[in-house]
């Protein structure tokens, strides 16, 4: 097993390397990842409507690790984890230009994988499974995401990545792929638990949403189950009171507390040192 100064001396490389790859690679690989994590909400909204209330919100929070597991065993690009790209930085291996770079080219390709993943499962009528129970609660996870307000989005965010990145940095310890996906299971599965808010599964959540109300159907189903008015559910309310705070925060929780954290635990002598001999 690597040890914690290990993963942050490795990761150097590895951020790093993110920085420059081709922007074409960038933005396949965070298509692939926009779809992993999106299969992931999926799987998870469909178990979660085979049971009612706490018990099926468990069994939504017990599968959407796989997610992660998929991202970051069959390699892909996911922005959230790529937030502490910030730690190669502080070690001046890479440049805020190209960490940058990396964010939005990545951030796009989640958008457009998990969106795609969202019209391909509304309009290939997915949710109907269970009676349309699985369209009555992806419509009211969606109304649920666009109701917090700014403070609770931002700070939700701030919670859930730091719980993201220190799974994938728990993820680094091992050196077997049993071992990596032991590592990220609790962590993610906390964060869903506890109604944290993650940029990337809310493409899809919001996006699957946003379809589904479109369809009639699905709509009556939601209408049968909840009093909540679907009208606050619009493409500004997504992007306006869910996406900008909880991205604004999973940079915070991903970069600050993960990423420059351990750079300032781990590395920061060893910057210090390697300057001062380039000198």
């Amino acid at each position: 097993m690597n040890s914690p100064k290990e993963i942050a001396q490795n990761y150097i490389a590895i951020g790093a390397g993110k920085t420059k790859l081709p922007i074409s690679k960038m933005f396949w690989l965070g298509v692939l990842a926009g779809m992993f994590i999106a299969i992931a909400g999926v799987a998870s909204t469909v178990a979660s409507a085979t049971l009612t209330g706490s018990v099926g919100k468990l069994l939504g929070a017990a599968v959407f690790p796989g997610g992660l597991a998929i991202v970051l065993i069959a390699g892909s690009e996911l922005f959230t984890g790529n937030t502490m790209i910030i730690l190669p930085v502080c070690c001046r291996q890479a440049k805020i230009s190209g960490m940058l770079k990396n964010w939005v080219t990545v951030y796009i390709g989640n958008f457009a994988g998990s969106l795609l993943v969202a019209a391909l499962v509304v309009y290939g009528h997915t949710f109907g499974l269970f009676g349309n129970a699985a369209a009555a609660a992806a419509i009211n996870t969606a109304v649920a995401k666009v109701s917090l307000t700014f403070g609770d989005a931002f700070i939700r965010g701030i919670l859930c990545n730091f719980l993201v990145c220190i799974a994938v940095w728990m993820s680094f310890a091992s050196k077997d792929v049993v071992g990596k996906i032991a590592a990220i299971y609790f962590p993610i599965m906390i964060f869903v638990l506890a109604g944290w808010e993650h940029s990337i599964a809310n493409m899809y959540f919001i996006s699957a949403g946003l379809f589904a109300a479109g369809n009639e159907t699905y709509l009556e189903a939601f209408k049968a189950v909840s009093t909540v008015d679907p009208g606050v559910l619009t493409w500004g309310s997504f992007f306006v009171k869910n996406l900008l705070p909880v991205t604004l925060g999973n940079i915070v929780g991903g970069s600050v507390l993960v990423g420059i954290g351990y750079w300032f635990v781990y590395l920061k002598e060893d910057t210090k040192h390697a300057a001062a001999a380039k000198k």
